[in-house]
């Protein structure tokens, strides 16, 4: 099974930018579908951006703007460019990926990093 490890987080003030990189054991193009979660303290995990098997992108509606979703497959490595930070995207944020229709559709991801901390200060 695929190994995900996150880095890049950290804290920044609000306005700034951030860049999380997940990188993966194993190929992942076009065998995976891959996305980033955020969960902060007492509320639910949300998906903020996820990429499909065939390179389709979504995101959050939150985010939409001011996120982008990226691979380098040479490195197998996902990214999440953030930018315009605000004090609401304060999360631990998790790299995941799944490999069937059904849990890629649903965003019910199969494995996951132990996740990066950002924290976004006014």
């Amino acid at each position: 099974q695929v190994q995900l490890v996150e880095s890049g987080g950290g804290s920044v003030q609000s306005g700034g930018s951030l860049r999380l990189s997940c990188t993966a054991s194993e190929y992942t193009s076009r065998n995976y579908c891959m996305g980033w979660f955020r969960q902060a303290p007492g509320q639910e995990r949300e998906a903020v951006a996820t990429v499909e098997k065939d390179g389709t992108t979504d995101y959050a509606g939150s985010v939409k703007g001011r996120f982008t979703i990226s691979q380098d497959n040479a490195k197998n490595t996902l990214y999440l460019q953030m930018n315009s930070l605000k004090p609401e995207d304060t999360a631990m944020y998790y790299c995941a990926a799944s490999r069937t229709i059904l849990t890629c559709e649903r965003k019910e991801y199969t494995f996951w990093g132990q996740g990066t901390q950002v924290t976004v200060s006014s």
